[in-house]
């Protein structure tokens, strides 16, 4: 008796199709469901976009720079930058009133009051203004006085208690600019120059960060007075330099370009 033949089957998809089918429609789902549960906020979305075109170049650079700032500042922006502000005038005051204390006991113990330091303050900076005497001999540079070198290490301690905002720049200044020698220090700008050095590497004897510590010297071209005595000097001065600026108020590529 003959076998019955088992009928063929009809070809189908392969079977990793149907579970690759099955992936997108899964994802398709998932990305749904994020798209359901999404909010869109057209303000916050249009505001995003007019910085963009702002960093661009491309809002007239003729609108009022602070007019745009206060179109695109939220309420919260506002409320953290009042809170640092108020937060970093805090550390100038506390700054300014240790240096003070440090400043005074220096002079009492000078009782010369032609060689007071006297401190200057300005807008988020104050300048010690050091008579050169009370740290170097005359025509010298190297950093000797044993008061200087007591004087810089309380300065030190108020320095490393400071916030990273603040730098500090110490500066040379003399009273004429003659020839001394044909080596260094060939004139009075070398020994400007020298002695802000000697003060700095001072300072990082202490313990000082010396990315924050900057040396200048003007040798005798900043005359404060017309008295010789006077202009004879060194200036430690202390400075909050913030660097996160606001990308508005930073002029863009295309206006260079005009």
């Amino acid at each position: 008796m003959a076998k019955n033949k088992c009928p063929e089957c009809p070809k189908c998809l392969p079977g990793w199709l149907v579970q690759f089918g099955d992936l997108m429609s899964l994802l398709l789902t998932f990305f749904i469901l994020l798209l359901s549960m999404a909010v869109m906020d057209k303000v916050k979305v249009e505001e995003y976009f007019n910085i963009m075109k702002k960093a661009m170049g491309f809002i007239d650079a003729s609108t009022d720079v602070e007019t745009q700032s206060d179109s695109y500042s939220t309420q919260n922006n506002s409320s953290t930058s009042d809170q640092n502000d108020s937060s970093n005038e805090s550390s100038f005051d506390n700054t300014e009133q240790n240096v003070a204390q440090a400043v005074q006991e220096m002079n009492s113990s000078q009782n010369i009051e032609s060689q007071e330091i006297k401190m200057e303050k300005g807008k988020n900076e104050f300048v010690l203004d050091i008579p050169s005497s009370i740290m170097f001999d005359d025509g010298e540079y190297e950093l000797t006085n044993a008061n200087a070198k007591t004087f810089i290490s309380k300065i030190a301690r108020v320095i490393r208690t400071m916030p990273q905002t603040f730098n500090i720049e110490i500066i040379g200044y003399t009273d004429t600019n003659r020839v001394l020698s044909s080596t260094i220090p060939r004139d009075a700008w070398d020994i400007s120059a020298l002695r802000s050095i000697s003060v700095v590497k001072e300072l990082i004897k202490n313990k000082i960060d010396p990315s924050i510590l900057k040396v200048s010297a003007y040798g005798s071209f900043h005359p404060k007075s017309d008295v010789a005595a006077d202009n004879r000097r060194v200036e430690m001065r202390f400075f909050s330099q913030d660097n996160q600026q606001d990308i508005l108020t930073q002029e863009n590529f295309f206006d260079r370009l005009e």
